[in-house]
């Protein structure tokens, strides 16, 4: 077992209070290390930090190509470590290691580096006479103090992309990972400062969220929070942040429509409803929560979605084979399992799954409802396990209204050979993704965020720089007069 520390001022902290909490393997349910409890008091050193080394300029002033070269030093140093940051991320958070390592750990190091370069290419609108005495230009500059507060789904891989983004823009920055899963984002605050961040522009906190995050969003000298979680807990940042007008970025909950139609190919939506349906064992807030099928190719469907989720391989996360790992904690696999309660309850018809699968470790069975109706819980909270409704529909008007009849707003899928349908089918779904003949595809290239209740802002992608960095307009007098002709419209006369 490891002893971990916080991350302040370019060294290693001990919480304030001298106290640890353990962290845990989901799989063994032992503990496998322990981390600093921390307090607010160790939050509020984290924020002067960062202040600090935002108004000494010792990163805002770096020019982007400065900036990116270290951004790039630290894509080198995580992937040369990529296969022991895999590792611990699967120990830690339960996942199948295949996934850490083939698909969370390239995407995290190219997110990178896509920041690396697109800050060096990100452009204003040219400068211009917009009026016959001056010039404007506008300045595109980093807002100063962020606070980053990330998940435990995907801890390293969503703590890039906040940081790549943050760090790239300008800003200093505070993270505070999940309490479950903080070890991965301990270690890679230790390589970027390896890396040549120099000291208070990335501090790490961990403890609490509603201590440690609460002030990391209460502070005046915090000038924005990211925050990948679920809704209620953005509900509370929001709440918060209101005191201090602070900026905010919400990426929140989601419960995913996954929409076959009559034409649609059979195998590849079959496939396409395990892949995600039960990525990271249903723990992603894009996964295909919800599955529409027409009533014509209903039992075909279901049929092969049942086989299919049949060969899921559950067991040790560490193992190459395994295709889904345990729920992250022992309370994550009570929720699920009251949920899963709640739909036998309700009327569902449970065609597989709906238990515990090992004794030890929190795994839960691949589980399938079917005759689900719009209103039921399963169908209308986010559930967070490895849990699929299946409904029926036998139009595109109704499918429509149930797909988005929903709080949340954040991914979605359309199956079908008729591009132009899917086409007009994606207008009119409210999410901030529609994919078409495959679902959960992401890319540093394009943004990923919601609407509704799932939150408002850009991960990924360009946009998510502007959500880092806000305009200047600078207003330069080109007349070189004492007395310009608008003067008189406040004294004197024309």
């Amino acid at each position: 077992m490891e002893t971990y520390s916080m991350f302040i001022s370019g060294h290693e902290s001990t919480a304030d209070g001298g106290e640890y909490f353990d962290v845990f393997n989901p799989g063994t349910e032992e503990v496998i290390a322990q981390v600093p409890l921390g307090n607010k008091e160790d939050a509020k050193r984290a924020v002067d930090a960062a202040r600090d080394a935002f108004d000494s300029g010792i990163w805002s002033n770096k020019t982007p190509s400065e900036r990116a070269r270290i951004l790039l030093k630290i894509a080198d140093l995580l992937e040369a470590d990529s296969d022991e940051f895999a590792v611990l991320e699967s120990r830690n958070q339960g996942k199948a290691i295949k996934l850490a390592r083939d698909s969370d750990l390239p995407f995290a190091i190219d997110n990178l580096r896509f920041f690396a370069g697109a800050i060096r290419t990100l452009e204003c609108t040219s400068a211009g006479e917009y009026i016959d005495t001056g010039t404007s230009i506008l300045r595109r500059e980093p807002l100063g103090v962020v606070s980053c507060i990330t998940p435990w789904n995907y801890p390293l891989m969503i703590g890039i992309w906040k940081l790549a983004p943050a760090l790239a823009a300008g800003n200093t920055v505070v993270i505070k990972p999940a309490s479950n899963t903080p070890l991965t984002t301990i270690k890679l605050v230790a390589l970027m400062s390896k890396a040549g961040i120099p000291p208070g522009v990335v501090n790490l906190v961990t403890g609490p969220g509603n201590i440690v995050g609460e002030e990391m969003v209460e502070n005046s000298k915090v000038d924005m929070v990211s925050l990948t979680g679920d809704t209620e807990t953005g509900k509370r940042i929001a709440s918060l942040a209101s005191k201090t007008v602070k900026k905010i970025q919400l990426e929140l909950g989601g419960k995913a429509p996954f929409i076959v139609l009559p034409d649609a190919d059979i195998e590849a939506a079959s496939e396409g409803a395990v892949v995600g349906g039960f990525v990271n064992a249903g723990q992603d807030c894009t996964a295909a929560t919800r599955i529409y099928v027409h009533e014509k190719i209903h039992k075909a469907f279901t049929d092969k979605l049942v086989a299919k989720s049949k060969k899921v391989k559950i067991g040790n996360q560490l193992d190459p084979k395994t295709d889904m790992g345990p729920l992250v904690s022992k309370a994550q696999m009570e929720r699920v399992e009251t949920l899963v309660k709640t739909g036998v309850e309700e009327g569902a018809k449970k065609l597989l799954g709906g238990n515990r699968a090992f004794s030890k470790g929190y795994f839960f069975e691949p589980t399938i409802f079917d005759d689900v109706e719009q209103d039921m819980r399963i169908c209308q909270e986010e559930i967070f396990g490895p849990v699929l409704s299946v409904l029926t529909f036998n139009n595109v008007d109704e499918v429509i209204d149930n797909a988005n009849g929903v709080n949340y707003g954040l991914a979605s899928s359309i199956w079908t050979k008729d591009l132009t349908k899917a086409l007009n089918i994606s207008k009119r779904l409210r999410f901030g993704e529609v994919w078409i003949n495959d679902h959960l595809p992401l890319v540093s290239e394009m943004p990923h965020g919601g609407i509704k209740h799932s939150g408002f802002g850009s991960d990924l992608s360009t946009y998510s720089l502007e959500e880092f960095m806000h305009l200047k307009h600078v207003y330069i007098d080109t007349t070189g007069s004492v007395r310009k002709p608008s003067y008189y419209t406040v004294y004197g006369e024309k």
